[in-house]
């Protein structure tokens, strides 16, 4: 039982941050050309690598055993996540074009997979979920673990719904809303951490 609830945070941080964002509309446009076990197969990975890593970093700044470097180290996750709230809940709408560069024929599952897989390690890697991740290995140290694969599951499940139903989510709710959901869910984690050292 001791694992449920760094799973759940880090699954719902997750989860929310990713609907309307671009790793999700990038499964979209992969799940017309692809099956989707092999989609998410590579979403798994790629999320493994980058959110992997960055939980493991922050588990290493949260093991550092020096009560003043743990104090400013939490108040400073706290203020970006409420910096994270802010920018995505008034951040304007700059959508790039997505390139065609995944156009060409791969030969095998396999090869999809590890595409995918690196196309998302490497979109992930300094977006705000990969930095929340650094927050979560940070604010519980000791359940990598459970933190790793909540991500995960936040990730998969997120992409799973772009797949089965993103043509209908993107027609019935817009990518702002999606966008300001994410924005205040980072608005929350902050404030409560903030309030929790008052």
């Amino acid at each position: 039982m001791w694992f449920i609830y760094p799973f759940i945070v880090a699954f719902l941080l997750i989860f929310i941050s990713e609907l309307g964002d671009k790793t999700q509309l990038l499964v979209l446009s992969f799940s017309s050309k692809l099956k989707a076990n092999t989609i998410l197969f590579g979403v798994a990975l790629g999320s493994l690598l980058s959110h992997g890593i960055a939980i493991m970093f922050g588990s290493f700044l949260g093991n550092i055993e020096n009560l003043t470097f743990q104090y400013f180290l939490k108040i400073i996750t706290y203020i970006s996540f409420i910096i994270f709230g802010i920018i995505t809940l008034v951040k304007h709408d700059n959508k790039s074009e997505t390139s065609n560069g995944g156009n060409k024929k791969l030969k095998s599952n396999l090869s999809y997979i590890i595409f995918i897989a690196l196309t998302i390690a490497i979109g992930e890697l300094g977006d705000k979920t990969f930095l929340a991740s650094i927050g979560l290995g940070i604010e519980y140290p000791l359940y990598k673990i459970p933190l790793i694969c909540g991500a995960i599951a936040g990730m998969i499940i997120s992409d799973l719904i772009a797949i089965i139903f993103g043509k209908i989510l993107l027609r019935k709710i817009p990518e702002n809303i999606m966008q300001k959901l994410s924005g205040i869910l980072f608005l929350i984690f902050g404030i409560l951490g903030i309030l929790n050292f008052l």
